[in-house]
């Protein structure tokens, strides 16, 4: 396959994230009334790009839920998961080994268990033990199935009352993606695509994201992974404040490595005013010191249209990136190595 044909494939796969959201909301979720009851906390479990999915339901549920929702990235579990806990494991494979791992744990410490996965081992094993299966749409890569991966979980928390609004919010984030989506495909001009402008100005630089806490901070994770994955070059990411209290006083020497990176700024309306005020600052320490700063801003109401919104174009760039690269975005080739490797 070539690497236009790959590329391709991989845009096909990002013009048609609204209709993942829509396919989940078409969900039956009936099986849920057997797992309605009081839970102290609810875990995520999964790795990479079916973690994504349980980091946004973290920070979307710390502004609604009145139970914690944590992530997992592990073989291992928390001593506190027990009969009390909602345990959700999320594995596009369905084969995921840290995910497997984590399952049985849970399993054996008494936690009521929901799966969302393609099938694999996971969905074999939920099936045994009696456990509800959310079987979602294969074909995919891992990283291109986030709406496939986080609406199923949103709307369980939803189905089980722990947290409202879920439907709306993704009809939201239906409209505001299906419009970027016209100004952001191959077909728009580059003159005018805000995203093959992006990836331009992060070629032959290290891209360093910034978002914030509580709001756009998985967006800015999000970018990262997508860039590493897909123009299979390096990029890391920070939270403010708390970048202003570390991070922020780096930005001194080794002077030519400054001066290849370009800062990426995520950007919501709904900021901490302090926070705003951090950025405008922060951003006046490093302009002289870094290739290039760049601001993206969030469209919509809601906060899960906010917050894919800035998902979004992040999305894109790092496929128009990869291209800059001449490089085919979809194979994880390291990935792979490291998999045959521990097999």
């Amino acid at each position: 396959m070539s690497n236009e044909m790959t590329a391709e494939q991989m845009m096909e796969y990002l013009y048609g994230l609204p209709e993942q959201f829509a396919n989940g909301l078409e969900l039956d979720l009936a099986f849920t009334a057997r797992y309605k009851k009081e839970y102290r906390n609810v875990v995520v479990s999964g790795m990479g790009g079916s973690a994504i999915g349980g980091d946004i339901l973290r920070v979307y549920a710390a502004k609604k839920a009145r139970v914690p929702v944590i992530v997992v990235r592990d073989y291992n579990i928390p001593a506190f998961v027990d009969q009390h806990t909602l345990f959700l494991a999320a594995s596009y494979s369905g084969n995921t080994e840290e995910t497997l791992s984590a399952y049985s744990q849970a399993r054996e410490q008494g936690a009521s268990i929901i799966c969302v996965t393609t099938g694999g081992k996971l969905k074999a094993m939920a099936e045994k033990d009696g456990y509800g299966v959310v079987e979602i749409p294969t074909g995919l890569v891992p990283r291109a199935a986030t709406g496939y991966l986080f609406a199923p979980l949103a709307l369980l928390l939803e189905e089980l009352g722990i947290v409202e609004g879920v439907r709306q919010e993704l009809q939201e984030t239906i409209e505001v993606l299906r419009g970027m989506r016209e100004e952001l495909h191959p077909g728009v001009d580059v003159s005018s695509n805000e995203a093959r402008i992006i990836a331009a100005k992060l070629k032959d630089s290290l891209p360093v994201i910034w978002g914030t806490a509580g709001v756009s901070e998985v967006a800015a994770l999000r970018w990262k992974a997508q860039i590493n994955e897909n123009a299979k070059c390096p990029a890391y990411y920070s939270i403010l404040p708390e970048l202003n209290h570390n991070e922020i006083v780096g930005f001194e020497v080794p002077q030519p490595l400054l001066a290849s990176i370009s800062c990426i700024i995520l950007r919501d309306k709904y900021d901490n005013e302090r926070v705003q005020r951090r950025i405008e600052i922060s951003k006046d320490i490093i302009k002289d010191q870094v290739k290039e700063i760049i601001e993206i801003h969030s469209q919509g109401k809601s906060y899960l249209a906010r917050f894919y919104s800035l998902v979004y174009i992040g999305d894109y760039a790092s496929v128009y990136l990869a291209l800059e690269y001449g490089i085919n975005p979809t194979p994880v080739k390291v990935i792979d190595y490291l998999k045959a490797q521990l097999a």
